[in-house]
C-alpha cells in the first residue's frame, strides 16, 4: 500500500492495442480512433488503457520482436491529422494505399498494405517538407537532436530496405560492422530516404504526445509494455553489438529461452541474444536506462515482460535448436532496478510480468522494489486449492488482476475449450450457471483487493477465439484482429464495466501512487 495515503483507491482498465482500433484505413491510428477510444474510457470512468509495445512490428506483425525498440510503429501514423495540420494535401491522402470509404474499413490488419501505406506516407512527407514553415523545420531539427536512438534507427531501416530485407549480418562488411566511415559514405547517397524515416518518427511522436496530453486531461493512465529481450535483427543489436551475446559475424553465442517444463519437453527457444551483463554494469546500465527513459516519455505505467530474467535467465548455446541444454545464470536485476528507481525519482512505475514457474528469488526481487505482479484468472481453475491465481489466494493490493492477456484465448474461447471437470470447477466457484464467462471472471477480479483489474476488450464484448489476438508458438493469424466499429454494443460494454468498477471509487493520483509504490511498502 502507499504509506500516508488516506484511502486505498483502485481502478479498472482495458487492454486494446492501437492497431486494433476501428474506422481508420488499414489499421488503427494515433489520430481520431485513439481519441475516440480515450474519450470512451473516460466517459465510462475506466482509468487505464493498456497497450502492447508501440515499436515497429516484425514480419509476422509481432510488436515483441521489433527491428527498433526505441522507435514507434509507422503503421499508426494518422494521415487525416497530417492533412488537417497542413503537412499533407488532401489529394495525397486520396492516393494513399488502403484509402477506402469510411464505412468500409479493413476488417483485419493487412501487414503488407500497412507497410506500403506508411512507406508512401514517408515519401509524401518528404516531398512536402520544403514547403513547410520555418518554425516546423526548427521544431523538427530540435526534436531530432534530442533523440539519441534516431540516427541508428533510420540507418538500419533504410539499409534493410536497400538490401531487400536481408538481416544486418548479411550486409557488406563495413555496414554490418557498424563502421562509422562506411556508414558516412553510404549516407551521402541516401539523404532523402533517411529524411523520410526521420519525418515519420517525428510525426508519430507528435501525434502520440498529443494523445498522452489528452489522456492526462481525461484522467486515463497509459499502460505500456516492454519486451525483455530485443530481436537479433534489430537496430539495437546492430548498433550495440558488444552489449549482446553475438559473435563477430552476427551468429548467436548465447540465446534466450526457458527450460523444459510440463508444457514442453524441449523448452522454448526464442532465438534472441541474451545480454552481456558485465558490459552493461561497466557502463552504469546506460543502454537499459536510456530504454526506460524513452518508454516513460510515452506511458505512465510499464509492464516489464519476462521479469524473472532480472533475477536469473536461461542461457542456451547459440547453435542449439532446442532449449534443453541451457543453464540458469544470474542477472544484476537489483542493481539495475536501483539505478532505474533513482532515475525515476524514487519510485518505479513498473508492473512485473511474473507469470509461469516463478522461484523465490524472483518474488524477492519483485517485492524488494514494491512492484505489483500479475494474476490471470483463466489460470485459476485446475482444482488445486493453493493455486495462486484463485481469487481467494490473491491477497493484498500489490497485484494487477486480468481475466486474460493478449497471449490467452478470449475468455469465451477459453470456456469453450475447457473439459467437463474444469467447467464444473468454474461453475462451483461462480455459484451458478456460466453464461458470460468474461464478465463473470471480471466480477471475481473486482472482488479481490488488487490495485488494478484489467480485461481485454474482447472479453467485454463476449467474443470467441475468432477475435483472439495472439497464440504463442504460432506465426500465422496473429496480431491482425480489429474492432469492427465504435457502436452501441461497445459503448454498452464499457458502461457496464465502468459501473462495476465505480464501487471502488476512482482517483488518478491515488491509483497511480498505488501502482508505483516502491520499496517503502
Amino acid at each position: 500500500m502507499v504509506e500516508g495515503s488516506s484511502a486505498l483507491v483502485r481502478t479498472t482498465g482495458v487492454l486494446l492495442h492501437p492497431t486494433a482500433l476501428p474506422v481508420s484505413p488499414v489499421c488503427g491510428s494515433f489520430g481520431a480512433p485513439s481519441r475516440a477510444w480515450l474519450q470512451s474510457l473516460a466517459r465510462h470512468d475506466i482509468g487505464v488503457w493498456q497497450l502492447l509495445p508501440l515499436a515497429p512490428p516484425d514480419a509476422t506483425g509481432s510488436p515483441y520482436s521489433s527491428p527498433s525498440s526505441f522507435a514507434l510503429n509507422p503503421w499508426l501514423l494518422d494521415a487525416d491529422d497530417l492533412v488537417d495540420e497542413d503537412f499533407l494535401s488532401a489529394s495525397v491522402l486520396r492516393e494513399l494505399p488502403g484509402t477506402v470509404p469510411i464505412q468500409e474499413p479493413c476488417a483485419s490488419v493487412d501487414f503488407a498494405l500497412a507497410d506500403l501505406r506508411s512507406q508512401r506516407l514517408g515519401i509524401a512527407l518528404r516531398e512536402a517538407w520544403l514547403e513547410q514553415a520555418r518554425d516546423q523545420h526548427l521544431a523538427f531539427e530540435s526534436w531530432c537532436g534530442k533523440q539519441f536512438w534516431l540516427e541508428d534507427h533510420v540507418l538500419f531501416m533504410e539499409l534493410r530496405r536497400q538490401h531487400q530485407g536481408l538481416p544486418w549480418w548479411e550486409w557488406p562488411e563495413g555496414l554490418a560492422a557498424h563502421q562509422r566511415s562506411a556508414l558516412n559514405a553510404w549516407k551521402g547517397h541516401h539523404q532523402e530516404a533517411l529524411l523520410e524515416h526521420r519525418l515519420l518518427q517525428w510525426q508519430l511522436d507528435r501525434q502520440w504526445q498529443a494523445l498522452r496530453h489528452l489522456a492526462g486531461e481525461l484522467g486515463v493512465l497509459l499502460f505500456g509494455d516492454l519486451p525483455f529481450y530485443v530481436a537479433r535483427d534489430s537496430a539495437d543489436v546492430w548498433s550495440h553489438q558488444g552489449l549482446f551475446s553475438i559473435l563477430q559475424g552476427g551468429e548467436l553465442e548465447i540465446q534466450s529461452g526457458v527450460p523444459p517444463d510440463y508444457f514442453s519437453s524441449t523448452g522454448q527457444l526464442w532465438g534472441t541474444p541474451v545480454y552481456r551483463w558485465w558490459r552493461h554494469r561497466l557502463s552504469g546500465f546506460h543502454w537499459w536506462r536510456s530504454r526506460f527513459v524513452r518508454q516513460w516519455q510515452q506511458v505512465d505505467l510499464l509492464r516489464l515482460d519476462h521479469f524473472r530474467a532480472l533475477a536469473s535467465y536461461w542461457a542456451v548455446p547459440g547453435s542449439d535448436s532446442t532449449a534443453e541444454h541451457g543453464e540458469w545464470r544470474s542477472s544484476p536485476g537489483a542493481a539495475l532496478l536501483k539505478r532505474l528507481r533513482r532515475d525515476a525519482g524514487g519510485s518505479l512505475p513498473l508492473i512485473a510480468e511474473d507469470l509461469g514457474v516463478i522461484t523465490p528469488d524472483v518474488e524477492e526481487l519483485r517485492d524488494q522494489f514494491g512492484l505489483p505482479g500479475m494474476k490471470i484468472l483463466q489460470f485459476a481453475f485446475d482444482g488445486n486449492p493453493s493455486n495462486p491465481y484463485l481469487p481467494e489466494n490473491i491477497q493484498g493490493h500489490h497485484w494487477v488482476v486480468y481475466t486474460g492477456t493478449h497471449d490467452n484465448p478470449t475468455t469465451l474461447g477459453w470456456w469453450q475449450q475447457l473439459d467437463l471437470d474444469a467447467r464444473e470447477r468454474v461453475a462451483d466457484r461462480l455459484k451458478g450457471a456460466v453464461h458470460a464467462p468474461g464478465w463473470q471472471l471480471l466480477e471475481l477480479g473486482l472482488a479481490t483487493e488488487a490495485c488494478l483489474v484489467m480485461t481485454p476488450v474482447q472479453d467485454l464484448l463476449h467474443l470467441d477465439d475468432a477475435a483472439r489476438f495472439n497464440t504463442p508458438g504460432t506465426v500465422e493469424g496473429n496480431w491482425c484482429w480489429r474492432l469492427s466499429c465504435f457502436d452501441s454494443a461497445l459503448d454498452g460494454a464499457l458502461s457496464g464495466y465502468g459501473e462495476r468498477g465505480a464501487v471502488w471509487g476512482r482517483s488518478l493520483e491515488s491509483a497511480a501512487g498505488l501502482l508505483t509504490a516502491s520499496a517503502s511498502r
